[in-house]
């Protein structure tokens, strides 16, 4: 082998070297630390008391429903529920514990793929009362801030999955028009229904008061405002993954680092 020859040969194999380093230096950047969710996001998954805890829910919506049929039958306006999807009504635990597996943020696209596999399974006990409230002529509205290019997808999996009346004017996705807050589509909804129910896991689902509220303390201040409300019209699922409470923490500052954010994390907790 030529002189020529030999430091072409080792130029090439310098160049692998290099692009291998700088695709695992480009690997590593990417990698997030989701230790601290693999406990919420393991109780999620395997938890009987997280799955009591979604019976129990649905049963108490079914109470209140029956009990406002019972005490409000000359009402004219058409009944309706009002339920979220993520965490409400379909478990995205699998897209979740991806994620903690891959150490991996979420995204949007990432989200979206997710969505529109159509692969999400029913919260327990939710397939079968919003079918029950169909019956018994309960109109059901489908209120999320999944965005537009994932409605199809959304509406796939709902009906995959058995939930009833699932259509264009049931399934009210985020638009440009009024961005995350849901407080437009539930007033077009109650221009036309008595909205009797209304589910979610975060307290953004239910009114425009828990929008406004954007630290810890004025969103439990919000919450002892509107007690009355929670177990009669507000119906609450838990989700310890994600959601508004973890925003609080952080500030709604959505730049800071897994250090700063694992700081934030810590200086929220109170010991004795």
């Amino acid at each position: 082998m030529s002189f020529i020859e030999q430091s072409h040969r080792k130029a090439g194999l310098l160049a692998l070297i290099l692009l291998s380093l700088l695709s695992s230096l480009t690997a590593s950047a990417q990698q997030v630390n989701n230790d601290y969710l693999e406990g919420a996001v393991v109780w999620q998954q395997t938890s009987g008391e997280r799955r009591a805890l979604s019976y129990q829910t649905f049963v108490l919506a079914r109470m209140m429903l029956d009990r406002d049929l019972r005490m409000n039958r000359r009402h004219r306006m058409k009944r309706a529920i009002i339920v979220d999807v993520d965490e409400t009504i379909v478990d995205n635990i699998r897209y979740e514990a991806r994620m903690v597996k891959d150490r991996v943020p979420h995204t949007s696209d990432r989200f979206t793929d997710w969505v529109n596999r159509a692969e999400g399974e029913a919260i327990p006990g939710a397939v079968e009362f919003l079918r029950y409230a169909n019956s018994r002529g309960v109109r059901v509205f489908y209120i999320t801030n999944r965005k537009q290019i994932e409605k199809e997808g959304t509406a796939r999996n709902l009906k995959k999955l058995g939930f009833p009346n699932v259509n264009d004017e049931t399934l009210l996705v985020r638009t440009d028009k009024d961005s995350s807050s849901k407080e437009p589509r539930r007033l077009s909804v109650g221009a036309k229904h008595r909205i009797v129910l209304l589910m979610g896991d975060n307290l953004n689902d239910f009114a425009e008061v828990f929008e406004n509220s954007k630290t810890v303390d004025s969103r439990n201040e919000s919450v002892e405002r509107n007690k009355t409300q929670f177990g009669t019209r507000f119906i609450v699922l838990p989700n310890p993954m994600y959601g508004d409470w973890e925003s609080a923490i952080y500030g709604y500052n959505f730049k800071l680092t897994d250090t700063e954010k694992a700081a934030k994390r810590k200086g929220a907790l109170k010991g004795y």
